[in-house]
């Protein structure tokens, strides 16, 4: 399958998809997010030829979430076309797909890790930052609600009361602040980053993939459904949307000159 948004790299038991969309921190647009959700259709049909997934961003940076310049140009952004199989493809699916998937996956966090892009994070097993990365829930900024799922998997990554603190504050956080909380399991240098991912993936392919596949879901076992969990951030978002707090808060947000594409 032919990719525009992102790259999907095969070496061994081992794929790499790279968010490809550089210029403006592989923010997630209708485009990009339909063929993540592609691509992790590819490779999770793949398994056990591919046995671990790597995901990480192209350029200096992670994601930065939602792109917020598209987001406002079309009712229907925030819902793409339902998938062959009836789930929607949104954003924050993305969650339940890439924990859904039966290899392991591993977050190399290149740099900014923003609101969506930080859920996704979340959603892998395994999170590698670089010296670089950062952090951040920037939600609350705009009067949305945390969402792809994060409500749930920031607080069981981090404890609920970093999770609070970084959803009703909007901080960004440095690697060396996400390491000390348990969001990252190490940090290098962003020179070595992918060397580091690239060999901790080899060796987990190296092990028994079923035993590999069963490992991941027990991780889980006792973990809400996803998709629930993404049901009550919609209700949730609902609330809000259109409100003055929200109108007030995105007037807010637009006067400190932020990047458009840092959101969600």
């Amino acid at each position: 399958m032919g990719y525009q948004a992102l790259q999907l790299d095969r070496e061994g038991h081992v794929a790499t998809i790279r968010l490809d969309r550089p210029s403006i921190m592989n923010a997630l647009n209708r485009q990009l997010t339909s063929e993540f959700h592609d691509a992790l259709d590819e490779v999770g049909a793949e398994f056990p030829d591919i046995r671990v997934v790597i995901i990480t961003g192209n350029g200096p940076e992670f994601c930065s979430g939602a792109d917020l310049s598209q987001a406002n140009r079309a009712s229907s952004e925030g819902m793409p076309p339902l998938s062959q199989n009836g789930r929607k493809r949104r954003i924050q699916e993305l969650a339940p797909h890439i924990r859904e998937i039966p290899q392991a996956t591993i977050a190399a966090v290149n740099g900014v890790a923003a609101g969506g892009g930080l859920s996704v994070a979340l959603a892998c097993d395994i999170r590698v930052a670089a010296e670089e990365a950062r952090f951040t829930a920037i939600f609350v900024k705009r009067s949305i609600v945390p969402d792809t799922a994060s409500s749930y998997t920031l607080s069981v990554v981090a404890g609920q009361a970093v999770a609070s603190e970084m959803s009703l504050t909007g901080r960004i956080y440095d690697s060396e602040w996400a390491m000390s909380r348990g969001l990252v399991s190490r940090v290098v240098s962003f020179d070595n980053l992918m060397n580091e991912v690239n060999d901790m993936a080899t060796e987990i392919a190296s092990n028994p993939p079923l035993a590999v596949r069963e490992a991941k879901r027990l991780m889980y076992v006792h973990s809400p459904d996803l998709h629930h969990v993404i049901a009550h951030e919609d209700e949730a978002a609902a609330r809000i949307t259109g409100t003055e707090d929200q109108k007030e808060a995105m007037r807010a947000f637009q006067e400190k000159r932020l990047p458009h594409y840092v959101g969600r």
